[in-house]
């Protein structure tokens, strides 16, 4: 209820940007940063019902060890993001229990088809995801300092997922179910952007 509702209270790790002083924005680039952090804020949420999902039904205890370790960064960035948007005076998707739901049930229909699909899973979404935050990067105001080191950082960690995955005998999904996968991450950008 805490990764839906936006109510986490805490995080592992401090956010990357805690020593970075609130530089002014207009109120449209405020606007524009905030909506790109709840974003980020609802990609962690699915991020959390993927690896849940998947672990539930991961077959190797190593697996679901390593995905609970990914989980755990994860919750870091899903409390960055939820303490940038409210410090942004704006608020978290109000779709993020649909985008939990069905996120959740692909992890579980991932993690079925086996570990090395499962991990194959998990390292094209973690690339899918680096893609789009390096484009966050691109799109972010030049001000906003402390969005763009909690992005900076979630980029870094992301990439070290997918590469873990690899590590462990993720198998290359097939194109078409990549561009399936590109085309549901536009539809809830573009929805969460604005909802």
């Amino acid at each position: 209820m805490r990764t839906v509702t936006g109510s986490l209270t805490q995080s592992h790790r401090a956010t990357p940007a805690r020593d970075l002083k609130e530089t002014p924005l207009t109120n449209t680039e405020k606007k524009h940063a905030a909506s790109l952090m709840r974003i980020n804020h609802t990609g962690e949420v699915c991020a959390q019902a993927l690896y849940s999902g998947q672990a539930t039904v991961a077959k190797s205890k190593q697996i679901k060890q390593e995905l609970q370790h990914c989980a755990d960064e994860e919750t870091d960035h899903l409390f960055w993001c939820q303490q940038r948007v409210r410090e942004l005076n704006s608020h978290v998707s109000y779709l993020n229990p649909l985008w939990f739901g069905g996120s959740f049930m692909l992890g579980v229909a991932a993690g079925l088809a086996g570990d090395k699909w499962n991990l194959g899973f998990l390292a094209e979404t973690e690339y899918q995801v680096e893609a789009h935050l390096a484009r966050h990067l691109d799109k972010l105001p030049t001000a906003d300092e402390k969005s763009r080191k909690i992005v900076e950082q979630m980029r870094e960690d992301e990439l070290r997922h997918a590469k873990t995955a690899e590590k462990y005998g993720a198998a290359e999904l097939p194109g078409p179910l990549k561009n399936l996968m590109k085309m549901v991450s536009k539809i809830m950008t573009t929805t969460v952007y604005h909802i």
